[in-house]
């Protein structure tokens, strides 16, 4: 899809501590409305945290950040929840919760004291689950699901909010090939078709040349790198985020060349 050059997100010299050590420098760039943005860069480089400043679950740092115009810090909880939706990193931990149950949570931020799950709650959360192929486990237990049906369901009760930005940090991590294919799948299917704005970190940087609309790439807290697949897909700039040298070969499918690994040299056999 196209997406409008309307700023949803803006992040302006954002800066963000751990105790006596900086996660985050003077961090800036913005997301358009309808994007497919993707984050890369080595570990330790701060996109996690990055991802967590932006719903808040990291309070505090310097500079500035605004959803929608608005200042972060300016929303209720219940109401940035209506506007972004964050999927973490899968840790191994499973909730002792049905697979709709789980779901069914993602409604909260239309829910009060005096207010239970209602008809409409019920019937976006069966949309949902019919939508990202879950609906057939929708009453079995979480830990009896594979780790690529848990993570389908993760993004299911991410949607369920109505959120109209995702917010993923390394949505297909320890998946085999096949639900690393769905996965990726299903976010281009809401982004392309929905419309929801999606912001993923990924240390998969073929996938994200082949999936995102834009790439920035954060080192040392810093953002090193914001523009296109094409311009990312260098030896020489992947070498300046990764401080490595990289093989890049032509892609049978595409225009944008792939990092192909390289052959250990024969002192290393």
């Amino acid at each position: 899809m196209t997406f409008t050059a309307t700023p949803i997100l803006e992040i302006d010299r954002f800066s963000f501590r751990i105790g006596p050590k900086e996660i985050l420098r003077d961090v800036s760039f913005s997301v358009a409305q309808g994007e497919y943005l993707s984050i890369v860069g080595p570990n330790g480089a701060g996109k996690t945290t990055l991802l967590k400043c932006l719903d808040r679950i990291y309070r505090g740092g310097t500079g500035r950040i605004t959803v929608f115009g608005r200042p972060l810090n300016g929303y209720r909880q219940r109401d940035l929840a209506r506007r972004l939706s964050y999927v973490p990193q899968a840790d191994g931990r499973v909730f002792p919760f049905t697979v709709e149950q789980f779901v069914l949570m993602g409604r909260y931020p239309y829910l009060n004291p005096f207010s239970s799950i209602g008809c409409e709650d019920r019937r976006t959360v069966r949309q949902v689950m019919e939508r990202t192929g879950i609906d057939e486990f929708a009453h079995r237990k979480l830990d009896t699901l594979s780790g690529g049906e848990r993570q389908k369901v993760y993004i299911a009760a991410a949607l369920a909010q109505g959120a109209e930005v995702l917010l993923l940090d390394e949505p297909t991590t320890f998946l085999d090939y096949r639900h690393q294919a769905e996965i990726r799948d299903l976010l281009a299917e809401v982004n392309r078709n929905s419309g929801v704005t999606v912001v993923a970190v990924t240390h998969d940087v073929n996938r994200a040349a082949m999936d995102s609309h834009r790439i920035i790439a954060l080192s040392g807290g810093s953002v090193v790198f914001d523009g296109t697949p094409g311009e990312i897909m260098r030896p020489e700039v992947l070498q300046r985020i990764y401080g490595t040298p990289f093989l890049l070969v032509a892609h049978p499918q595409g225009d944008v060349p792939i990092i192909a690994p390289q052959m250990p040299r024969e002192d290393e056999r």
